[in-house]
């Protein structure tokens, strides 16, 4: 083990790869803070620089990229209520109240600390439990990952607040527009109404930007309100009791992102959804969610940087990629004649050991450029919003037309925006919305497949252990949720 070891730091121990890893967290960064610049498009396009490379030094460069692109989505979240990555969605929902009080330096800091913590974690878990989490993740097939998706859809009635109805309707419409375009089970169109360019649906990134950026413009233009033109300075950094009130909270999410990220196709966003919910049903402030609370922003990024790691296990252990960026960086294996799996752990042990290390050294990376990253990208917030918000705009149409260079995007994103800004005025809450949007092409595809597998037995819902943990756990919110709505009404009648 010593000798493996030895082989291992000294295959890490070169210049070129500790630039190398430290350049790619500077580019994740600077790109995942970029809205519509997503982490799969960043990795994508640094692989071509990865083949003249050798293979530990070409590999740490992407992971590098990965984790700071994981990161650098909950800078604009917080700025500019425009998250920069799908995961960094649920940061917005406590972030931008906190940055329009005065305190983005103070978000940005959680943000980043529970980032670091939870990927530290992340890692960890990577080098010590590779093999039992890739075991434990094979098990997870269409059945299981039903229940788990409708164990996670529970979050609803928690990010709606005391908006029940209206926040099962945001829901709604989200399933709805979820099921726009190809059926992948019989190839048959759905709400397409004859346009070829729905047929393969609403694309998640100018959704994302359309429901909470854009609304945020049209409501300043419409408001106009010289309350709004005032300049929201960026405020002091985090203090040290912030971050241990949020300890907790951080460290339970980082370990539902190391869970959620072992199961191949989970991704970050259900992760910090999940995250963000549990420290909303346990905090004593939960009441303050929604509306600007330090708990939230670290439980949020927590979740979602928790994955980072986990998904790397599935890839390393088995072969088999977690998400879209892993299945990026096993093309990056494979061109330099690498197969992740078993036999690499027997065959190129020495390699898998420079990479945990390299591994390691980018949660001490992400915490080094991402405080320089906040001194310099808060001052956004003393940007006077008249001048702001028009570049928000740009960036906005830009970040939209990015991921597919399509102008029909660009107009997906408006009429989200105005959809968006509607649930505004009307206070309905966005936020389950764009849950069960996420969760429904999961929660229909595995139901359907179960289906098919069982020959419309509906059994197969039951037929494992896992399943029956996730129905319980189920069971068991939804009946927390009765009694504390029940709670609620009974202390509000008054006494006669």
């Amino acid at each position: 083990m010593l000798d493996t070891l030895a082989n291992a730091f000294a295959l890490f121990a070169s210049i070129d790869n500790v630039i190398v890893l430290f350049i790619g967290v500077v580019v994740g960064t600077v790109v995942g803070a970029i809205p519509g610049m997503t982490t799969p498009m960043a990795v994508a396009l640094t692989l071509p620089f990865t083949f003249s490379m050798p293979p530990v030094t070409g590999i740490l460069l992407l992971l590098g990229v990965y984790k700071g692109g994981i990161y650098g989505g909950s800078i604009t979240a917080i700025l500019i209520n425009a998250p920069g990555t799908p995961a960094a969605s649920c940061t917005v929902l406590d972030g931008y109240p906190l940055a329009r009080k005065g305190q983005a330096r103070r978000a940005l800091d959680i943000a980043l600390y529970a980032s670091c913590v939870a990927d530290f974690i992340s890692n960890i878990s990577l080098i010590l439990f590779a093999g039992i989490l890739a075991s434990f993740a094979l098990k997870f097939q269409s059945p299981e990952v039903f229940t788990l998706v409708v164990f996670s859809l529970t979050i609803i009635a928690g990010v709606s607040g005391d908006q029940l109805l209206k926040g099962l309707g945001s829901a709604g419409l989200g399933l709805l527009l979820a099921t726009v375009g190809l059926d992948l089970l019989y190839g048959t169109n759905r709400f397409v109404f004859g346009d070829v360019n729905l047929m393969s649906g609403l694309n998640f990134i100018p959704v994302l930007i359309g429901l909470f950026a854009v609304p945020e413009i049209i409501n300043y233009f419409v408001k106009n309100d010289v309350e709004l033109e005032q300049s929201k300075l960026a405020g002091i950094g985090a203090t040290w009791n912030d971050f241990k009130s949020c300890l907790k909270s951080i460290i339970r999410g980082s370990f539902i992102g190391v869970i959620l990220g072992a199961v191949p196709g989970i991704g970050g966003a259900p992760s910090a959804f999940l995250s963000y919910s549990e420290a909303r049903r346990t905090s004593k402030n939960k009441a303050n969610f929604g509306k600007g609370e330090i708990e939230g922003v670290a439980a949020a990024e927590a979740g979602n940087n928790g994955v980072a790691g986990a998904t790397m296990i599935p890839l390393l252990a088995l072969g088999i990629p977690g998400d879209i960026i892993t299945a990026i960086i096993l093309g990056a294996f494979m061109i330099h004649g690498l197969r992740p799996g078993p036999l690499m752990f027997q065959q190129n042990i020495d390699l898998i050991y420079a990479i945990f290390i390299g591994i390691m050294l980018s949660s001490f990376y992400l915490l080094i450029v991402g405080k320089a990253s906040i001194r310099i990208i808060s001052k956004i917030a003393d940007i006077p919003q008249r001048v702001l918000f028009p570049i928000v705009l740009i960036l906005c149409v830009f970040g939209a037309y990015a991921v597919n260079n399509s102008t029909y995007d660009v107009g997906v994103m408006l009429v989200m925006g105005l959809v968006g800004y509607a649930m505004l005025k009307l206070a309905i809450p966005a936020a389950p919305f764009l849950i069960a949007f996420i969760l429904g092409p999961l929660l229909e595809d595995n139901f359907r497949q179960s289906l098919t597998i069982s020959r419309g037995d509906y059994s197969i819902f039951f037929s494992s252990t896992i399943c029956w943990v996730f129905w319980g756990l189920t069971a068991l919110t939804v009946g927390l949720l009765i009694w504390q709505r029940v709670g609620s009404v009974k202390t509000e009648v008054p006494l006669s």
